[in-house]
C-alpha cells in the first residue's frame, strides 16, 4: 500500500479509507491539544520567573503569539462581516480574566443562527489550517522530512533537515507556523454553536438512513470525508512537530530556572 504525505490511502475501499482517515485525525489532534496547553504553561512560567512580574510576563507572552492572535481574531471578524453578522469591539491585546486565565484577544459579535455562529467560530481553524498547510508544504518542505522518516534512514533525514534549516527564512516561517498553529484551535466560546448544529446533523442523518438513502450518501460522501480527515490530520501532525521542537527546549529551560530559583532561595534561607 502506498500513501502520500497527507496519509490518503489510495488502494483501500471507501469504508476503510474513511475510518483510517478518522483514526489519523484523532491520533494527530490528541497530542496537539496536550502540547498546546503544556507549552503555553511552560512559556508563561519561563517569562514569569525571568521577569518576576506578572504584567511583563503577560506582555511578552502576547508578543510571542501575536501573529497567531491577529489571524485568529481577524478570521472571526472578517467571517462575521461576510455572513452579515454585526460586530462590536475588536481587540488583539491581552486581558487577564477573573478565573486566572489570559485572554489574548476577542471579537464581539451579535447573536445569529447556529449555522453562522458555527462558521464564525470555526473560521480561525480553517484559516490557520490553510496557513499551516501552505507553509509546511511550500516553505518548509516538511513532506521531504516525512519521506525520510518513512524510509528509515537517519543519515539522509539529518542531511535533509540540515539543508532545510540552513535557508535564511526557514526559522521565520517555522515560527509563524508554530504561533498560528498554537492559536488556531477554537475556544469554548467559539464552539458554543457546534453542539446544536451537530445534533441537527445527526438528526438529518438518521432520517436519511430511515428513508433508505444511507448507502447513496456513504458512497458519495465517504471519499470526500476521508480526504478531509486526512488533510486535517496532516495539518495537525505538522503542528505537533512544531510544538515538539519548541516544547523540548522550553521544558529544559523552565526546569533549569526552577532549579536556580530554589537554589538561590535555599541559599538565602541558610543565611
Amino acid at each position: 500500500m502506498t500513501s502520500s504525505f497527507f496519509f490518503i490511502p489510495h488502494a483501500l475501499g471507501d469504508e476503510k479509507e474513511l475510518y483510517t482517515g478518522l483514526l489519523w485525525l484523532i491520533v494527530a489532534l490528541g497530542p496537539l491539544l496536550f502540547l498546546q496547553r503544556a507549552l503555553h504553561r511552560e512559556i508563561q512560567s519561563i517569562f514569569l520567573m525571568i521577569t518576576r512580574r506578572t504584567d511583563v510576563a503577560m506582555v511578552l507572552f502576547s508578543i510571542l503569539f501575536f501573529p497567531g492572535v491577529l489571524l485568529h481574531e481577524s478570521s472571526h471578524y472578517i467571517t462575521a462581516r461576510l455572513l452579515g453578522v454585526r460586530t462590536g469591539r475588536f481587540s488583539i491585546f491581552p486581558k487577564p480574566l477573573q478565573n486566572g486565565r489570559l485572554q489574548l484577544g476577542y471579537v464581539e459579535t451579535a447573536s445569529a443562527d447556529p449555522l453562522r455562529e458555527a462558521l464564525i467560530g470555526a473560521a480561525p481553524l480553517l484559516t490557520g489550517g490553510l496557513f499551516v498547510a501552505f507553509v509546511g508544504v511550500n516553505r518548509l518542505e516538511l513532506p521531504s522530512l516525512w519521506v525520510q522518516v518513512q524510509g528509515g534512514s537517519p543519515e539522509t533525514f539529518w542531511s535533509v533537515l540540515s539543508t532545510l534549516t540552513s535557508r535564511p527564512d526557514f526559522w521565520l516561517w517555522f515560527y509563524l507556523l508554530f504561533t498560528i498553529s498554537s492559536t488556531m484551535l477554537p475556544s469554548a466560546s467559539d464552539r458554543r454553536a457546534w453542539l446544536p448544529l451537530a445534533l441537527v446533523g445527526i438528526l438529518l442523518l438518521g432520517m436519511s438512513l430511515l428513508a433508505g438513502v444511507g448507502p447513496w450518501l456513504f458512497q458519495n460522501l465517504a471519499p470526500w470525508l476521508a480526504r478531509l480527515f486526512n488533510a486535517a490530520a496532516a495539518v495537525f501532525f505538522m503542528s505537533d512537530f512544531a510544538h515538539i521542537i519548541f516544547f523540548i527546549p522550553a521544558f529544559i529551560l523552565e526546569k533549569l530556572l526552577l532549579y536556580a530559583f530554589f537554589t538561590t532561595f535555599h541559599g538565602v534561607g541558610k543565611r
